[in-house]
């Protein structure tokens, strides 16, 4: 049984409009709504100026937050790195020298964060979708191969 459901933005209800494709099992509204609650996609239908900002933010906040982060890993495992020079200038004018395997764990921790955080920023945003913008796998002439 398959179940998408659309949420209105404006309000955050439900729009109502349902498309399931079960057989006849017999279910019923309330067996559809647990499902989608538990596991279900939920679209968030935005007015395109609205979806234009956010796809256009969170693609660039995405892929900074991705390219900071590889910066980072690539400072975590080169001791000549010039950002980890320039991390270990920083905190030695405050009269802190820090330990390399310590700085060497913190800037690998602080770079998989970023990439983790610019992948959440883009998977969140594919959330959304303007009204009148169908689903590409609803609008697909193919037939499915998956079983």
């Amino acid at each position: 049984m398959s179940d998408s459901r659309t949420v209105d933005a404006a309000d955050g209800t439900d729009s109502g409009h349902t498309e399931t494709s079960s057989s006849s099992s017999g279910s019923t509204d309330d067996e559809l709504t647990a499902s989608d609650s538990t596991g279900g996609r939920r679209d968030v239908v935005v007015p395109m100026r609205l979806y234009k900002t956010i796809t256009v933010f969170s693609t660039l906040i995405a892929a900074v937050s991705i390219l900071f982060g590889f910066i980072l890993l690539d400072a975590a495992t080169l001791e000549v790195s010039v950002l980890r020079g320039v991390i270990v200038a920083a905190i030695g004018v405050v009269g802190i020298t820090p330990d390399q395997s310590l700085l060497s764990g913190l800037l690998g921790v602080a770079g998989l964060s970023l990439m983790a955080l610019g992948s959440g920023v883009f998977i969140l945003s594919s959330r959304f979708r303007a009204a009148g913008m169908g689903n590409a796998q609803e609008d697909s002439d193919e037939q499915s191969t998956n079983g």
